[in-house]
């Protein structure tokens, strides 16, 4: 059994590229971590939007409503992975707080096993069930065509796309926030490549298969980098057994997993609720809608940088038992989020038709239609940022169920409640609210449970 195997050595200081979070001055320390993470997201996101713009520009509106719609649904999956893939950071930096390498590799192959298994499954699932989800999101039928293909498409690279996602946050657990960054140029680097020599051959598919290269580029680089810095999660020799998951450490990590997996899913499912409603207003407010979030994936960035580096560096001070340091964890993320967020949001507002208008043709009426809905909608983002964060450093002492709650309570119920149940009165407008209200509500809410509430009682294990 995987468990039966000798126990695997340590080394004394921890191995290449991890860093110990547990020391230094707390907000330096976790600016300096997170501003990697924050620049993977920006190339992410610019990879995102490289990739519109060359849809939208080169295909047209019907082709840009299509990879919206797409990525809507694809939201949910990869949110879903998402998930998980933050469980193994906070199960990796408990152990790297506890300087055990032994526990921080058998954890490593558990996750990488069933991320793949999981990947091949949905990729499956995703080709079989992409015409039946299309019709139930009530998609445009200009837009089935090209959706189909695209989806389909990208389905096929969801093995590759879920390890591509593992692999940073595992980095992260162990105090690695530079190897995810360089990955990430790698990725951004073949897909600003391939996407203006593959469009044109293959048209929307050409976009997924230029993903599927990158993330397979991207995935190698990590590894190679791991093995010749003897990182501490590499596996060799016996090690490679710890791929075939045991329940030990799958438990675990599907424990904590499933919650946030969960809280992804509630996220997904909000989204794609509103989906449907946005899709009855035509395609230029799904264009618009679709041109929007490019933008608002800027906003985001921040927030999941810092909340992804503010769980890291809680969960090593949790396993260290260093208690003293998670407030002010709590309080130089917010303080760094806001700044980041804000300034973002300020630039964009400022400069949103131009922004809008590097994703769709220059004279559509859904330029209009997006920067309304960013006028309403951009400072939201503020707000998610500080939920995340506080949110991030509850869930690194296995405090899972209050946020899942919350989330579901605001993101389910009350979005759902406000934008159908006003839709027939307000039309797009109460979509635009829906959006907005839950925002400040699980904020509060969010706040409120780290002040007062059990979450510091919780613990892992």
């Amino acid at each position: 059994r995987v468990t039966d195997l000798p126990p695997i050595e340590e080394t004394a200081p921890p191995l290449g590229g991890a860093r110990d979070l547990t020391q230094g001055p707390v907000a330096r320390t976790l600016a300096v971590f997170a501003l990697p993470a924050l620049i993977v997201n920006i190339l992410q996101s610019a990879n995102g939007v490289i990739g519109s713009i060359f849809v939208g520009k080169m295909l047209g509106e019907a082709a840009l409503a299509a990879t919206a719609t797409v990525n809507m649904i694809m939201f949910v999956v990869f949110a879903t992975v998402f998930g998980f893939a933050m469980a193994g950071t906070i199960l990796v930096g408990h152990a790297m707080g506890r300087k055990d390498i032994d526990e921080a590799r058998r954890i490593t192959g558990a996750s990488v096993g069933l991320f793949a298994i999981s990947g091949v499954l949905l990729a499956v699932t995703g080709w079989i069930a992409t015409p039946t989800i299309l019709r139930a999101l009530a998609t445009p039928e200009i837009v089935v065509a090209p959706a189909t293909f695209y989806m389909r498409m990208v389905s096929l690279g969801l093995p590759l796309a879920f390890i591509n996602m593992l692999l940073p946050s595992l980095l992260r657990g162990i105090g690695d926030s530079i190897s995810p960054l360089r990955a990430t140029i790698v990725n951004l680097g073949l897909c600003v490549a391939l996407c203006p020599l593959l469009i044109p051959v293959m048209g929307i598919g050409g976009a997924a298969l230029a993903a599927i290269i990158a993330n397979s580029a991207s995935v190698t680089y990590q590894l190679v980098h791991m093995y010749r810095q003897d990182a501490p999660l590499r596996l060799r020799g016996h090690e490679l057994r710890l791929l075939i998951p045991d329940w030990g450490h799958a438990r675990p990590l599907l424990t904590l997993g499933l919650p946030l997996g969960l809280s992804m899913i509630v996220m997904g499912v909000s989204q794609l609720g509103l989906i449907a409603l946005i899709n009855r207003e035509g395609m230029e407010t799904v264009a618009a809608f679709g041109a929007v979030n490019q933008l608002w994936a800027f906003l985001q960035m921040p927030a999941v940088a810092v909340g992804s580096a503010a769980s890291a560096m809680a969960a090593q001070n949790i396993g260290a038992g260093r208690w003293h340091r998670i407030n002010a964890i709590a309080w130089s993320g917010m303080g760094i989020n806001f700044a980041m967020s804000g300034a973002m949001l300020l630039a964009i507002t400022l400069f949103q038709r131009p922004l809008l208008g590097l994703f769709l043709p220059v004279a559509s009426p859904a330029i209009a239609i997006g920067a309304h809905i960013n006028m309403l909608l951009g400072w939201t983002h503020v707000m998610i940022g500080i939920s995340t964060i506080v949110t991030s450093i509850v869930r690194a002492n296995g405090a899972m169920i209050w946020p899942l709650i919350n989330l579901f309570c605001t993101s389910i119920l009350l979005r759902f409640a406000v934008g159908y149940i006003a839709y027939p009165s307000w039309g797009a407008e109460a979509i635009w609210a829906a959006l907005g209200v839950p925002v400040v509500i699980a904020t509060l809410w969010s706040l409120g449970y780290y002040r007062w509430g059990k979450w510091r009682e919780k613990g892992i294990g």
